[in-house]
């Protein structure tokens, strides 16, 4: 594999071996590293040898500062599976990552690309003509795009990380690594700016935010060092580097180089913009552009075939008349054997065409989007079908998963290419099973393509047996297959009722509140218990269920009430009175006849309890 880092302080050459204690070990019981590849500020890439599946890798092994990190650990983990569901024909694959328990270094694995960085190339050919450079571009676009649908930010787009395989492949290493080492402790330390910084955006440089159109910027740049043979800024150092892409705009290649076209400026400048919003917004919206710019090159002129010229003796042409025989023969046969090879050039070329020459082959689209994948197809003069679209576990959402014909088959040319399209992870909702039988909940998430998993038993205020919750919770996207476990009711829990009676209004409610109860409240009035206790309760013993309403009869003592003063009223009217004060009369005539009230007892304003006889006496 060649050398891929995180920064800049990249080997190309052979890496001694002697002294790396690394040689020779089995990481985690199953890599062998055989000899380093590379090293850099951050990791060693060594290739390795998977004793499990007798397989050549590259393993990038981490500097053990960064090991050490474990903010670094859990985020290298994340980056990595994130990096490991990327699905790209231009991204190397990640196979597996894991920290060695023995020696506590943590590493990468990732397949190993016998070949040559784009650094190489640069080094070695440039600049490069237009061309070559955005058909190099293509494949690193095609990788971006396919991370940026994904959601994933690669932050350190340079030459480096693109590999030319030995087989013509390339391919771009290395996703999702320098977002881990944003939240090292390194970082923090030592101020480190993550991504060559030749190759940083300017919001990079300001405020450390990466998004889609920073990788954009990068390869932008990428382009400008392959046209011109070197990146647009240097400096004394780093930090002067990062200035020039903070406060200077990139010029267009062609103030360094001759014969770069206007299209292929403007495409450098527009994807180095200063202002994120005037770059292209992702690398697949960069990706139509540039592959709209190449289409727009001129083809490469053809080298002109040598012309057979024939010289005859000098002097007077000959006269007709004194040609001999067998010129005139030579001549018909010369004649016969022209008419007879253009007859077969006619021939062999109509048979070209029935066999080979009505076909094309059909470029490969698999892991572009829709559009990017439809503009490749009609570049190619074909046309295109889009097929049912299929769930996909390991492919985003939107991006071509298979064609037909499939990548370099032949096809007719003007034919049409089918695109299967991904819906992503086959997803299913929990459905709403809350207050169903268990019977008619497993049916349910069987239809929405769940399995009912265990039933766990609560009590609730549900009746027995209906399902109360589920987990995970109604409405959760789950893989096809998944289980659902069922919480179904018990029903009401029953509890013992405790005896409150004779207690104290307050006492009475903490207890019945701390037993599972809620207390009913109720005053009344008792000639046999004192104010503010309780003087009965319902229910009063036995159980009941737990958040149900006890009520207790609080005492608020005996009803008395206030006697009416009814001295010199007609009869009628004292007995309205003493009615009216839930009072009752006794009438006393002592002489048998009178209508007016003289004397009574109890007197007025005295009191007593409701229902007591007041004496009236009468004449």
């Amino acid at each position: 594999m060649s050398p891929t880092h995180l920064d800049s302080d990249v080997v190309d050459h052979p890496v001694e071996t002697a002294a790396d204690p690394l040689v020779g070990r089995l990481l985690d019981g199953r890599y062998r590293l055989d000899r380093p590849i590379a090293r850099g500020g951050m990791a060693t890439v060594y290739t390795a040898t998977d004793t499990r599946l007798d397989r050549v890798v590259a393993v990038k092994v981490m500097r053990p500062a960064l090991a050490e990190d474990p903010d670094f650990v859990a985020r290298f983990a994340r980056e990595a599976r994130a990096a490991a569901r990327l699905s790209s024909p231009e991204v190397v694959a990640v196979h597996d990552q894991g920290t060695d328990p023995s020696t506590g270094t943590a590493y990468l694995v990732m397949e190993y690309v016998a070949g040559r960085t784009l650094r190489d190339v640069i080094r070695d050919g440039g600049p490069l003509s237009p061309s070559r450079a955005l058909a190099l571009l293509e494949p690193v676009l095609r990788a971006l795009a396919a991370a940026h649908a994904a959601g994933l930010v690669h932050r350190d787009v340079k030459p480096e990380n693109v590999l030319l395989g030995d087989d013509g492949r390339v391919k771009v290493a290395d996703f999702g690594l320098a977002r881990a080492v944003e939240t090292s402790n390194l970082t923090a330390t030592t101020g480190l700016l993550i991504g060559t910084v030749a190759y940083l955006a300017p919001e990079q440089v300001e405020h450390g935010h990466a998004d889609p159109r920073t990788d954009v910027y990068a390869a932008g740049i990428l382009l400008w060092e392959m046209l011109t043979g070197t990146p647009p800024y240097d400096g004394d150092s780093p930090l002067s580097v990062a200035y020039r892409h903070v406060h200077d705009d990139v010029p267009p290649p062609s103030e360094v180089v001759q014969g770069v076209p206007p299209a292929v400026d403007a495409l450098v400048v527009r994807a180095t913009r200063r202002d994120p919003a005037q770059r292209p917004a992702d690398g697949g919206a960069f990706l139509a552009e540039a592959m709209t710019v190449r289409a727009t090159l001129p083809a490469a002129s053809l080298e002109t075939q040598p012309t057979l010229v024939v010289q005859r003796p000098a002097g007077p042409p000959p006269k007709a008349e004194t040609l001999r025989p067998h010129r005139r023969r030579r001549r018909t046969g010369l004649i016969a054997g022209i008419v007879v090879a253009v007859l077969a050039l006619v021939a062999a070329g109509g048979g070209w065409y029935l066999g080979s020459g009505r076909y094309t082959h059909a470029p490969a689209v698999i892991g572009l989007t829709q559009p990017v994948a439809q503009q490749r197809l009609t570049h190619a003069g074909l046309k295109t079908h889009l097929g049912r679209p299929e769930f996909r576990e390991d492919v985003a959402k939107g991006l071509v998963v298979r064609q037909d014909p499939g990548a370099n088959d032949r096809v007719r040319k003007h034919g049409t290419v089918t695109l299967v399209l991904s819906l992503g992870p086959d997803l299913r909702a929990v459905p709403n099973v809350v207050g169903s039988t268990v019977t008619l909940a497993a049916a349910a998430l069987k239809q929405a393509g769940l399995v009912k998993g265990d039933e766990i038993q609560q009590f609730s205020t549900f009746a027995r047996g209906l399902v109360i919750a589920t987990d995970p919770p109604v409405a959760t996207k789950l893989h096809q297959g998944a289980v659902v476990k069922l919480i179904v009711s018990k029903g009401r829990e029953q509890l013992d009722v405790p005896n409150v009676v004779g207690k104290p209004r307050d006492e009475a409610v903490t207890i019945l509140n701390g037993k599972g109860f809620k207390a009913d409240v109720v005053e009344v009035f008792s000639d046999s218990v004192q104010p503010g206790i309780v003087a009965n309760q319902s229910p009063s013993i036995g159980k009941a269920s737990r958040d149900s309403t006890i009520t207790i009869q609080v005492s608020k003592g005996p009803d008395v009430v206030a006697v009416p003063n009814v001295t010199g009223m007609n009869i009628d009217d004292a007995n309205r009175q003493l009615d009216a004060a839930g009072l009752k009369s006794q009438v006393i005539k002592p002489f048998g006849v009178g209508s007016t009230v003289h004397a009574q007892s109890p007197g007025g304003g005295n009191k007593v309890k409701r229902g007591s006889t007041v004496r009236l006496l009468v004449y």
